[in-house]
């Protein structure tokens, strides 16, 4: 085994197990603080890629940035401290049907189409450096960025007009 294989590995086990925990965890700190290790653990993943710029983004925007943003709310409405709702009866079993479905077409993805997996191939110098992907980010995909920054301004208005309630 190799060395980056062994890396990848641990981080794979790593960001899997903090996914499960965010999912299992009955505390809604608790399981914030498992999405940070999560987000902390795919920055490391793009650190191994070789965009280190994409990692600092990753850790600054969503371990950062979003995450006291989750934390505040949280601790502002005191969701920590809420009981547990039991889910309905048909809810469970969906959920694991699905999710063995959703398994089960991944695998056989995997197992019959190898000639669209990813051979390895190496990335450029330039993949994943602030001016590669400010170039592709307002070149190609200008009319999204400006759809999407409409959209988190409207969620902001929206979310001040929610806050002030009615006075």
């Amino acid at each position: 085994m190799t060395t980056d294989l062994i890396v990848f590995s641990g981080l794979a086990l790593v960001a899997v197990a903090s996914a499960i925990g965010l999912l299992a965890s009955q505390n809604a700190v608790y399981s914030a603080l498992f999405l940070i290790l999560n987000f902390s653990t795919v920055a490391v993943f793009y650190l191994i890629l070789g965009a280190p710029f994409i990692a600092l983004t990753q850790i600054t925007v969503y371990a950062g940035a979003i995450m006291v943003l989750f934390l505040f709310v949280i601790m502002l409405l005191g969701a920590e401290q809420m009981g547990y709702a039991s889910p309905l009866r048909w809810q469970r079993p969906l959920a694991l049907f699905l999710g063995v479905v959703l398994a089960a077409e991944a695998i056989y993805v995997v197992l019959t189409n190898r000639a669209l997996l990813p051979t390895g191939a190496q990335a450029g110098p330039t993949f994943g450096s602030p001016v590669m992907v400010g170039e592709v980010l307002f070149n190609q995909y200008l009319l999204p960025f400006e759809v999407i920054s409409l959209l988190l301004l409207a969620a902001m208005i929206g979310a001040i007009v929610l806050s002030r309630g009615k006075s």
